[in-house]
């Protein structure tokens, strides 16, 4: 029990470590060795969360973990965009999925549906126009359901109430929002560090929600 105990003290350390280890040390080169290792803190953060789902789980907890799982499929096959940003949108689907089951109403959250959707609205004007600039037409639809969808799972997010999921769903949403424009509109100074930083601080916080959730149940 101890040992288990130290396990999972250790484990966000370790999802740390393994986390900068990708961004600032691995090469981009081979290829297959960097992709490995960008996985491997997808791996950590899943088992972190297998690890704290009680045995009277909520949805939550479980569409949480399932998301992360679609998402690690994601980061492996983003190389052939449309699949890794399909699975990226199953992943985020469930993480709604999950939000909305713990739905707590409140006047000020359910208001943070107009930033969000105003956010949404500019960001998905700028992508589409920068893909008709490429003629890279076919991406359009795509592109706008990933930006719906995303900006439906940080509001869905917002309306738990809870501290981690919120923190996770917006930092996911920065970390996208950083990846599209360096991608389709235009450079941005050091964008590889920054989305990755954000995109795993979310996944993490994401998970954490369910660790503190469990917390809870006990």
């Amino acid at each position: 029990m101890a040992q288990r105990t130290r396990f999972h003290a250790l484990l966000p350390w370790l999802i740390l470590v393994m986390s900068m280890l990708y961004i600032f040390i691995i090469p981009a080169d081979p290829h297959a060795v960097k992709l490995l290792f960008k996985i491997i803190p997808m791996l950590l953060i899943i088992t972190y969360t297998y690890l704290h789902i009680p045995h009277k789980s909520k949805r939550l907890q479980w569409a949480t973990f399932i998301g992360l799982i679609f998402c690690m499929f994601g980061d492996g096959l983003l190389d052939w965009f449309v699949v890794g940003l399909s699975a990226f949108l199953i992943g985020h689907l469930c993480y709604m999925t999950g939000f909305f089951s713990e739905w707590r109403f409140s006047a000020w959250r359910f208001a943070s549906i107009i930033p969000i959707a105003i956010y949404a609205a500019y960001m998905g004007t700028q992508l589409v126009q920068a893909l008709r600039e490429d003629n890279d037409t076919g991406l359009i639809i795509p592109v706008i359901a990933y930006i719906a969808v995303i900006a439906l799972m940080a509001w869905s997010a917002i309306m738990t109430g809870r501290f981690w999921a919120t923190i996770g769903s917006l930092l996911f949403l920065a970390s996208d929002s950083i990846l599209s424009w360096n991608l389709f509109v235009s450079d941005i100074t050091n964008a590889g560090i920054l989305i990755m930083t954000t995109y795993y601080a979310a996944q993490f916080c994401i998970a954490r929600n369910v660790v503190v959730m469990s917390s809870e149940q006990r």
